[in-house]
Formats: structure tokens, C-alpha cells, sequence
């Protein structure tokens, strides 16, 4: 699967926001935003307003920024909420919150999703017992996620969970286990996306995109 390689403080200072993509280091004085909040690029060029396609395509941006995730599946995610029951927003992020890598690094298990991708590509996780390798598998309810019982998976998960500060989310749940594992009690919600995102911007952008291509 295609993904993001460049630096990816880049991406937090063209948003104006912190997304938290290098783990701890986000939260000590080292964090390329703290101490450059200006947006990449020359800084002596004087930027225009911002249209309103810009508000609109700089929320899309940092909501894939914040998962990971190229145009292209951003797009399949998007349809997929479309014709989905409820608020296509809500079921947007509902979607993008199951994905596997994010869940893996909301219960702590890697300090950032670019490092739970990793464990997860390299086989050191389990849900409900088979090994799964793709980072965009869609956890449901009851599934558990479960490290597996070799000595090289426990000592990255455990220097992971000893290094980790973050709470993790109520609609998951870890378990005070020798080997580290959890379980998903609900599907997400809005409340639990740890960043500000306003969905409706979004919804309208990628509505009026998939109308152009028609």
C-alpha cells in the first residue's frame, strides 16, 4: 500500500495544528511545531486570504494527514459513509478510527500510526487470534487485538506501553496482561477523535468533487 514518506512535521505545520504523527517527541520542546508554528516554505512570500475551497480542502487534508491515508482511499472511505445509514461525517471518522493501525496505536501499543503500521506489516498482531498484516482491516465490535507471544513483538509493544502517556479512548478497552492485548467494547464515536475536525467542510468538499467527476 502506497503511503506518505516525506517529513512529516511538514505536515503539522501546514496545518496549523499538532497531529501528533512522531509520537512522544510531540510532546516536548523538540516538536518541529513548537518551535516553527509558521506554515513551510519561503516566509518572506505574503500569502493571500484563504479562499473558501482552501478552508474546505485544509480540513480534508488534515484529517488524512492525521490517519495516514493517500486520496485514493480517502475517496473509498467517503463513498463507502455515503451510502451508509446516519450522518456521513460521523460514519466517516467512525471508519477511519477502526482501522487497525489506528486502533493498535490508540491502545498504546506503538507510539505513533506509522509505528503501529509497522508492527502490524511485520506480523506481530493478532485479531482474535489470526495474524492480520494489512493496516486498513476494519476492527468490529468484540474483536480483540492481541500482540503476539514472541520475545521481538513484546519488547517493541512493552517499550511502547512504558514510553506511552496517552489515555486510551473508552471505546477500547486494554487488558493488564502479561502479553498485551485489547478489545473494542463500540464502534467510535465523534467524541472520541482526539483532534478538532469539522466533518460537515469535508462532506461538502469531496460531495461537490465526486459531482465534477460525474
Amino acid at each position: 500500500m502506497a503511503r506518505y514518506t516525506g517529513p512529516v512535521c511538514r505536515l503539522c505545520r501546514r496545518d496549523g495544528m499538532k497531529l501528533f504523527l512522531k509520537g512522544t517527541r510531540c510532546d516536548t520542546p523538540k516538536c518541529a511545531f513548537e518551535r516553527r508554528e509558521v506554515p513551510p516554505g519561503q516566509q518572506n512570500y505574503r500569502r493571500g486570504k484563504q479562499t473558501d475551497y482552501g478552508i474546505h480542502l485544509r480540513e480534508k487534508q488534515k484529517l488524512k494527514h492525521y490517519y495516514g491515508v493517500l486520496e485514493r482511499q480517502f475517496r473509498l472511505y467517503f463513498k463507502r459513509a455515503e451510502s451508509s445509514r446516519g450522518n456521513t461525517g460521523d460514519t466517516l471518522l467512525s471508519l477511519l478510527e477502526r482501522r487497525l493501525d489506528n486502533v493498535v496505536h490508540r491502545m498504546g501499543f506503538g507510539l505513533s500510526r506509522s509505528q503501529a503500521r509497522q508492527l502490524i506489516g511485520h506480523g506481530h498482531v493478532t485479531v482474535n487470534g489470526r495474524r492480520v498484516d494489512v493496516s486498513s482491516f476494519l476492527v468490529k465490535v468484540g474483536d480483540v487485538v492481541r500482540i503476539k507471544n514472541r520475545a521481538k513483538s513484546l519488547d517493541l509493544v512493552r517499550g511502547a506501553l512504558a514510553e506511552n502517556s496517552r489515555d486510551v479512548p473508552d471505546f477500547l478497552s486494554v487488558a493488564d496482561s502479561d502479553i498485551p492485548e485489547g478489545m473494542v467494547g463500540r464502534l467510535p464515536g465523534v467524541d472520541d477523535i482526539s483532534i478538532p475536525i469539522q466533518t460537515q467542510l469535508i462532506v461538502e468538499l469531496c460531495s461537490r468533487q465526486q459531482r465534477g467527476s460525474r
